[in-house]
């Protein structure tokens, strides 16, 4: 097992690059970037970070250079043999030859395109630029460059004890957490968090630690290059980026009330079963359900990724009952903002009313809290979202009003569109 602590202390990047393969990576982008492939190869779009959490600000603390290296060195990277071998010929979700071989030929030929990198009050403003299957491949590794650079700039003048101490009492905490979730009946949880790890071997730890102490509940991570070389499988469906990026390409309002489902209809083209999972919430959950086509009821199950969990869980049993469908043959993904009082409180919750999973994020890979002075290592909220289309804004309207996202006059134009009325502000944590 590899000595976090020492490799810290004795660090040089160029020895331990933040993005070592452009496979590091969660698996539903990869899964997304051969749909856009096929569908909207040539759609220009424009990918810039967001830093929810503007208390912390990066561009003090993080070294201008030393970003630059790391963007600099993810563009040197192209897929190694192995790399491809095996995502040409694994089975995912029950499936050989997931990636077709024309996307594999592209794929293997690819070098991310340029970045654009500026200061500005203390925070980095950072795009990225070009065709869109090119780009959306920057948003996990350059996030995962800024997570993981700031826990370096903090980490920096620790001593080699110190950081002993503190991942021994990180380890402690993951452990803690994980006899908790054992001893529940029928759980399923994958780790889904690259995007706002603490670095990638702590990630690797992570889900190490997952397997041993969880077996068979275990089922899986988003991270490909882990996934890889642990022989585990590779979790994801899709995500807010599709449907954003179609409704800015909307030409008209009935156009734009209908991008989310066309999203999904040619997603409906390419997958099946457990890659069936409808992610209502970018628009509105309830206003998507209630308007969405019969087919979309027959998919084996829904994502929620924003608002009260429970509450979203509440409202997609209730939307397959009146579409004729059981429940309890459908699958409800768990995924925002989860910690282990969450995920016990949501097992409680629904156990024998609906198949359910969890997929595990930030407090699995990057909980911190409370472990260094002044909780400086404690997560934040740090996306890289689409926010152009064609030269078009892209809006992103959630279930939780703080995690919206567009141009004021068009956000107004989207609710108007899709009869969004008023909703609960949550807390976003990470």
């Amino acid at each position: 097992m590899v000595d976090i602590a020492t490799r810290v202390y004795n660090h040089r990047w160029k020895m331990d690059p933040i993005v070592r393969s452009l496979i590091d990576t969660d698996f539903y982008k990869l899964l997304m970037c051969q749909s856009v492939f096929r569908n909207k190869p040539d759609t220009d779009v424009t990918f810039s970070l967001i830093n929810r959490s503007t208390s912390i600000r990066l561009a003090d603390f993080i070294d201008e250079g030393e970003l630059r290296e790391q963007l600099d060195h993810i563009r040197s990277l192209s897929l190694s043999r192995g790399e491809s071998t095996w995502l040409r010929g694994n089975t995912f979700y029950g499936k050989r030859q997931m990636f077709t071989p024309a996307f594999m030929e592209w794929f293997e030929n690819l070098r991310l395109p340029p970045y654009h990198l500026e200061k500005r009050d203390g925070q980095y403003e950072l795009t990225f630029e070009g065709k869109w299957p090119e780009v959306m491949l920057w948003e996990i590794p350059a996030l995962a460059v800024l997570m993981e650079l700031r826990s370096r700039a903090v980490l920096h003048d620790m001593k080699k004890f110190e950081l002993q101490v503190l991942y021994a009492r990180a380890m402690t905490k993951l452990w803690g957490k994980i006899e908790r979730l054992r001893g529940l009946p029928g759980l399923r949880i994958a780790d889904f968090g690259t995007r706002r790890r603490h670095s990638f071997m702590w990630q690797d730890w992570c889900v190490r630690a997952m397997g041993e102490g969880l077996g068979e509940k275990f089922v899986g991570t988003s991270n490909c290059l882990i996934a890889k070389n642990r022989d585990l499988e590779a979790i994801g469906t899709n995500a807010h980026e599709l449907p954003m990026v179609y409704a800015a390409l909307a030409k008209d309002d009935e156009a734009l009330r209908q991008a989310p489902y066309k999203v999904l209809a040619d997603w409906h083209e390419e997958h099946e079963g457990n890659l069936r999972i409808i992610l209502p919430d970018t628009y509105g959950t309830q206003g998507f359900l209630d308007h969405a086509p019969d087919w979309l009821a027959g998919w084996t199950g829904i994502r929620i990724d924003s608002g009260d969990p429970a509450t979203g869980a509440e409202t997609a049993i209730r939307w397959w009952q009146t579409r004729g469908e059981d429940p309890r043959e459908k699958l409800i993904i768990f995924s925002d903002g989860l910690d282990e009082d969450k995920i016990i409180e949501l097992h409680k919750q629904f156990y024998g009313r609906v198949k359910f999973s969890f997929g595990w994020g930030t407090l699995l890979t990057n909980d911190f809290r409370g472990l260094t002075e002044n909780d400086a290592l404690a997560p934040f909220s740090l996306v890289c979202k689409a926010v152009a289309a064609n030269g078009r804004p892209t809006v992103k309207l959630s279930d939780n009003p703080k995690k919206a996202m567009g141009p004021e006059e068009e956000i107004t134009r989207y609710k108007r569109v899709f009869g969004v009325g008023e909703q609960e502000e949550m807390e976003v944590v990470v």
